[in-house]
């Protein structure tokens, strides 16, 4: 398994955003006081404000890897591609050099052409990058996920992404691989919930302001304590600050054994 960087860069110093204060909160959910839990822990900043397509990009590449394989691949491509209009300059690269560019980020041929074949439609049907990101910014979020949808390539989670990072949208918690473990193992969500459903779960569950941050900081705790074949319980309750909010559906703490919280259930 790649080490993972110290922090969630897609949500770290060059995600966009703006500084913000934590404001707690009574919680009226689980999920929310979970939430509530980790901003004492993990709160960086309020979401949005990142180029919309570069922002498509870069979720692209970080599919199926991690953001220590990713982030170089994103450096290599904006070095070679960046300075003007991004999609427009991307729709128009020959997609074997821009493979060899990204090839770091691992899956470089399929990430080559999805990448080429959106920067296709968005110049096609918005003009460039700059209306692509009015667009992602000013229409109603349902609209652009929708849209974002029909993107071959892209999926809920990297339309979330864009929804939070770019628009800024509250109410948007992307669920990863972090996040779809984490929630069913908490009893969040169903333990046989997809990622859609741990979505859904969520969204209704944590206030809207908050779901961006729960996103990168259910990230951040699963790197650190929830992690997906040693939780931090299996070395006692004082081990983990969120022992108390969850269900630990999947783990025994008697035999020190994991599960996928599917098969648990």
């Amino acid at each position: 398994m790649p080490e993972e960087p110290a922090e969630n860069i897609s949500g770290g110093i060059d995600g966009g955003g703006a500084d913000a204060a934590f404001t707690p909160d009574d919680a009226e959910t689980r999920a929310a006081a979970v939430v509530e839990t980790l901003g004492e822990m993990y709160w960086q900043k309020a979401y949005g404000g990142q180029d919309a397509f570069t922002c498509l990009v870069r979720t692209i590449l970080s599919q199926n890897t991690s953001d220590k394989a990713s982030q170089p691949a994103h450096d290599s491509l904006m070095n070679r591609y960046g300075g003007g209009d991004l999609a427009t300059t991307l729709a128009d690269a020959e997609q074997s050099e821009l493979a060899e560019t990204i090839q770091s980020a691992g899956l470089y041929n399929q990430k080559s052409e999805m990448i080429v074949g959106a920067a296709e439609e968005i110049v096609d049907e918005f003009g460039g990058a700059d209306e692509f990101d009015e667009f992602v910014r000013e229409e109603d979020p349902q609209t652009v996920r929708t849209r974002l949808l029909e993107i071959h390539g892209v999926g809920p989670k990297t339309a979330d992404c864009v929804l939070l990072f770019s628009g800024g949208r509250g109410g948007v918690f992307p669920v990863d691989t972090h996040v779809h473990r984490i929630a069913r193992r908490m009893g969040l969500a169903p333990a046989d919930a997809d990622h859609e459903e741990v979505r859904e779960h969520l969204e209704r569950d944590v206030p809207a302001e908050k779901c961006g941050f729960g996103h990168t900081a259910m990230i951040q705790f699963g790197r650190e304590y929830c992690t997906a074949r040693k939780p931090a319980c299996l070395d006692g309750p004082e081990a983990c600050p969120l022992y108390d909010l969850c269900d630990r559906v999947g783990v025994d703490e008697l035999d020190e054994t994991v599960v996928d919280p599917s098969d648990a259930a």
